[in-house]
């Protein structure tokens, strides 16, 4: 309770002093003062794969159109200077005695693009949306704890109580989810219900059409091209800087779709985009060397964070077309042997050229305060992994070197990651090395990223791959696990998407995330968060990797980036709405 009752004096105090409607950003959040920014001028960025959808409540992808236009903030966000939540559009808040009960007072004055006011009724809408089971939404499960309910209710149009079942760790996070118009998505929802939603904002709707609350509206977008941002002037109503002036700085933000990591970093030393995250020591020198010889006039913060990410192998446990497949997949024993494949060191020698961090439990390797330092790891270990596929069976070996059981069957299985993100590409074609030289046959391919997240997404008896390779991101500070990864019900409960828990030590997992998420004493709940990595190293139901450390770049037209002490894997290198073209 210490940390939590610590995070809510902060919030109360920040409430009794925040009476105006407009929401002032922080200038501490900036090295620039409001008098040297700029206004004006396009952002460009680039992102490796097509968009999948602009529509909220299907998304399930990072970096997806919603977010970037909604800004990804609620009634409250965090404060990167101190991991604080305070009041964003909410202009304040109180606790109940019991902390069953948050009641927001909504700020007044917002309004959407198309210049209806934002009210109670529209996080009222999106959250009966969010929680209809058939919609398919990826923040479902955040709005449930043991099963029951996270309530909304309207007391008038600027009020909004939130009910919680439980003692919830992570209530601020849940409240901080972004509200989509009501006055759009209602009448649809009433008309036809989950079917209707779903079939709104397709890639294919007017950009006219989509309403924002956001700092951005989408002018264009052109598959295998570009998306193209327009700033939201309504935003700049209640958004300002500590001068008065409303943000974003930017007129436009631009986003290059480049299927190639190594394409977008020609990109960004062309000074064709002006924002670039490298992963390995190659991209990381080639940016340096451009700067040094005064071909690019950048910046480059290397080693800024370890990484706010996971890379993962993961295996299909429902495969009923295949019995043979799906029992191995099911094995611990099995996963365990791929764990000792993979060679972990090797890819961050080669993938990341030394600048990564291996992986072994779920929580992510910068929120360090999380992490068990004694739970079990599975090494690299070829021989240990061709110990435990004996075990299984798999003594033998075919004419072409493969393993084979009793039965005659081969080890084999197909692994799949998305095409053009070449550090996964390259992860993939080391294990797949690595596994020949054990004998099990890996047939690797490289799909486009939409057809991935389809079929990892998919769920029932009988899903359409063995393998994949993928990572993740989000997760929070207050309780770092997953509501959607980790109970079975989850929607990224991606090894078993039968809707039920299958080994009993998945059953516990779930078990031990509610006690955690429930429990408001940090040390204690930190206690459960290590039982839970044991439990998940005994499980292993994906396989993590290792991830690139974070080393942000940006060319030196920018201005407004974060001062150098909370730039991090975290907290990014910048607010975009604090963003602006200085040159």
């Amino acid at each position: 309770m210490r940390r939590a009752l610590a995070v809510l004096a902060g919030l109360i105090a920040l409430a009794g002093v925040a009476s105006a409607q407009t929401f002032v950003w922080p200038q501490k959040w900036t090295v620039a003062k409001p008098s040297e920014v700029k206004r004006g001028g396009t952002l460009r960025a680039a992102v490796i794969s097509d968009y999948r959808t602009f529509n909220p409540f299907i998304t399930a992808e990072s970096g997806n159109v919603p977010s970037i236009i909604s800004g990804g903030r609620g009634l409250v966000t965090r404060d990167p200077t101190t991991g604080d939540w305070i009041p964003y559009m909410a202009e304040s808040f109180t606790v109940s005695p019991n902390k069953l009960e948050i009641t927001f007072k909504i700020r007044r004055g917002m309004r959407w693009s198309d210049g209806r006011p934002i009210t109670a009724d529209d996080w009222i809408m999106t959250w009966r949306i969010h929680t209809d089971k058939a919609v398919g939404s990826n923040s479902y499960d955040s709005f449930f704890i043991d099963g029951k309910p996270i309530t909304l209710r309207k007391i008038d149009d600027y009020t909004i109580r939130f009910t919680y079942p439980k003692p919830d760790a992570t209530a601020f996070a849940v409240a901080a989810f972004v509200p989509w118009p009501a006055h759009v998505f209602g009448p649809v929802y009433q008309r036809e219900g989950a079917e209707g939603i779903k079939k709104m904002w397709t890639l294919n709707e007017k950009p006219e059409n989509i309403v924002s609350g956001g700092p951005w509206l989408i002018e264009s977008y052109r598959p295998g091209e570009r998306l193209v941002l327009k700033r939201n002037p309504a935003f700049g109503e209640w958004n300002k800087d500590e001068a008065g002036n409303p943000l974003p700085y930017l007129d436009r933000y631009e986003i290059k779709i480049v299927k190639d990591t190594n394409a977008q970093l020609a990109e960004f030393l062309a000074g064709n985009i002006d924002l670039m995250a490298p992963a390995t020591v190659d991209h990381i020198s080639q940016i340096r060397q451009a700067i040094q010889q005064g071909r690019l006039d950048a910046t480059i913060k290397v080693n800024a964070s370890p990484v706010a990410s996971s890379q993962f192998m993961v295996f299909n446990w429902n495969k009923a077309s295949d019995p043979f497949k799906q029992s191995l997949f099911r094995s611990d024993k099995f996963r365990r042997a791929m764990s000792h494949i993979v060679n972990r060191q090797a890819v961050i020698d080669i993938v990341y050229g030394g600048l990564g961090t291996p992986m072994y439990t779920s929580v992510y390797p910068v929120l360090t305060q999380w992490i068990n330092p004694k739970v079990p790891k599975y090494e690299y270990n070829p021989q240990q992994a061709a110990k435990l596929l004996a075990e299984l069976g798999f003594t033998k070996k075919d004419k072409e070197g493969y393993l084979v059981d009793g039965k005659g069957r081969r080890l084999e299985f197909n692994l799949a990651t998305n095409a053009g993100n070449a550090q996964r590409e390259q992860m993939a074609k080391l294990f797949v090395d690595e596994a020949k030289k054990v004998g099990v046959k890996v047939n690797f391919t490289a799909i486009d990223f939409n057809t991935l997240v389809g079929q990892l997404l998919s769920s029932g008896p009988d899903r359409p791959f063995d393998a994949i390779i993928i990572g993740l991101s989000g997760g929070d500070l207050d309780w770092p696990f997953g509501s959607n990864v980790v109970p079975c019900k989850g929607n990224l409960h991606m090894w078993n998407k039968s809707g039920q828990c299958i080994d009993p030590r998945e059953t516990q997992l779930d078990a031990l995330y509610s006690r955690g998420r429930t429990e408001l004493d940090f040390k204690k709940r930190v206690e459960i968060g290590y039982r839970m990595q044991e439990i998940e190293a005994q499980l292993l139901p994906v396989i993590y990797i290792a991830g690139p450390n974070y080393h942000p770049a940006w060319n030196n037209r920018l201005g407004g980036e974060h001062p150098d002490a909370i730039i991090s894997a975290i907290w990014g290198q910048r607010e975009l709405e604090l963003t602006f073209i200085k040159k």
